[in-house]
């Protein structure tokens, strides 16, 4: 317990020293994470997701692999095994035009496949935040 009181001591009093490395640490610290979220698409909810589905004919891409997929999907969604996906992104080609969803099991890889199709040229890609567990505990359908 001294230890992790001298080590915060030595903490404070380096912030409190360094005050301009410390803020711009904080800062580039910031613009990374921003940054890199934008890179992976954006998140969005279940219902977002829906409403993209139903008016702009959206695609969902279920990266989980086939035997979860088998268990339950989102009704006419594409299985893209996440092992998979860098072989078989020329599948997703004919969709450039229509925004993507992707779909993972709990919303926690699908930001960096996300990134894969962006830098493929998909300009509209998002990430179902949370996953099919979300899709689930929102009580909306799924297909085996």
């Amino acid at each position: 317990m001294q230890a992790l009181t001298q080590f915060l001591q030595q903490f404070f009093e380096f912030i409190g020293n360094h005050y301009l490395l410390t803020t711009a640490f904080l800062v580039v610290l910031t613009l990374l994470i921003v940054t890199e979220g934008r890179k992976a698409g954006k998140s969005i909810t279940t219902q977002q997701a829906t409403n993209l589905i139903n008016r702009e004919n959206a695609v969902v891409v279920d990266v989980r692999p086939k035997k979860d997929f088998a268990a339950g999907h989102i009704v006419d969604s594409l299985n893209i095994p996440h092992d998979s996906l860098p072989k078989r992104l020329v599948e997703l080609d004919k969709y450039k035009d229509k925004p993507l969803i992707l779909v993972c099991a709990n919303g926690q890889h699908a930001g960096a496949y996300a990134k894969q199709l962006k830098a493929a040229g998909h300009n509209h890609v998002s990430r179902l935040s949370g996953g099919i567990a979300s899709w689930r505990a929102d009580n909306l359908p799924l297909v085996k």
